[in-house]
């Protein structure tokens, strides 16, 4: 008669995930966010800020940072968690996406690309598979979840999370941790007034809810656009960042037109910024938004979306307002389905 194995336990401080988090692709990103080596101390202080306030979860990637800056931003991040020392310092949370890259086979390259996340940011609490490979090499994904179930059972990692699965892959790839009871603390996705796509289309938050997993919504604000500083301002002609979302924004901007005019009416009802009113929405629909920021100003805003929530009929009228865009934002071609 054979009985059924005892629960997993390990001697792991479970992560306590805040209402919103800080994004820092932006922090080495030359390419697309022009980053320069003297924005470190902004970026300092864009830190300390957020952790003061609660915001104690922080993402980037092992493939953030361009060119030679490549692994920057969890460079700087684990420089800045090593000389905090203020409040909320002991509910930190680093998070870092590992890049399923062709050549990272194994359980073992998993494990050693965390390893590698480990030394540049002093500790690694939140891993997270930062693709699924399921559009191209399906047969690649099951070691590497294998090794992000092995970095927790190391008790290397305190948290393990995806990004970019939809509710179809989601739930084939789940028995590999429900096997070894090991629970997916998060899964990110793009997710914004002008992309709801996992959501609305695919029903993804119902799958999440269903599996215990929490929604971390990354570029809530759409690389910016739905901050309302590039859009039309009584006739005159926005001007569009530089770079490669030049282009973007160009195609963006005008279809967006709806959102964020019902962004820049609510906010001004609300005395808030559309900022903050579109990381509310996130946060209504029961996600975690991950903002990024560069700068004191942009951090001070990020926080003013906390602690209060838009009621129904606002909810209701931006629903309607993203549902009525023609061109939402391009999605994310890792996503699967």
């Amino acid at each position: 008669m054979s009985t059924a194995s005892p629960p997993l336990t390990l001697d792991i401080k479970p992560i306590q995930l805040p209402k919103m988090g800080c994004g820092t692709w932006a922090w080495g990103n030359r390419l697309l966010w022009n980053y320069d080596p003297t924005m470190d101390d902004d970026l300092q202080q864009v830190f300390n800020l957020c952790v003061n306030n609660g915001v104690t979860l922080f993402d980037t990637g092992d493939s953030y940072g361009t060119g030679k800056l490549n692994g920057r931003s969890e460079s700087l991040l684990g420089k800045f968690a090593i000389t905090y020392t203020g409040e909320n310092h002991d509910a930190l949370c680093l998070a870092t996406k590992l890049a399923p890259y062709p050549w990272r086979l194994t359980r073992q390259s998993i494990i050693d690309a965390a390893n590698a996340s480990r030394d540049r940011m002093g500790r690694l609490d939140l891993a997270q598979l930062h693709w699924s490979t399921a559009n191209y090499a399906p047969w690649q994904e099951p070691a590497l979840l294998n090794g992000l179930c092995d970095l927790y059972e190391q008790g290397i990692i305190r948290g393990v999370g995806l990004s970019n699965f939809g509710p179809k892959r989601l739930r084939k790839m789940y028995p590999i941790f429900r096997d070894r009871q090991i629970p997916i603390l998060t899964l990110q996705i793009q997710y914004s007034l002008l992309s709801t796509y996992p959501v609305t289309d695919l029903g993804l938050k119902e799958t999440c809810d269903e599996l215990g997993i929490k929604i971390i919504a990354y570029s809530p604000l759409c690389l910016g656009v739905l901050t309302g500083k590039y859009s039309d301002d009584e006739g005159t002609k926005p001007s569009y960042p530089k770079g490669l979302r030049n282009l973007l924004f160009r195609q963006l901007i005008p279809n967006a037109e709806p959102v964020v005019n019902c962004l820049q009416a609510i906010a001004k009802e609300r005395d808030k910024t559309p900022a903050q009113i579109a990381l509310n929405w996130c946060m209504v629909k029961g996600t975690i938004p991950i903002p990024g920021a560069k700068n004191l100003k942009q951090a001070q805003d990020n926080l003013g979306a906390t602690g209060w929530l838009l009621d129904n009929g606002e909810v209701d009228a931006l629903d309607k307002a993203a549902a009525s865009v023609s061109k939402p934002m391009v999605q994310n071609v890792f996503q699967s389905r």
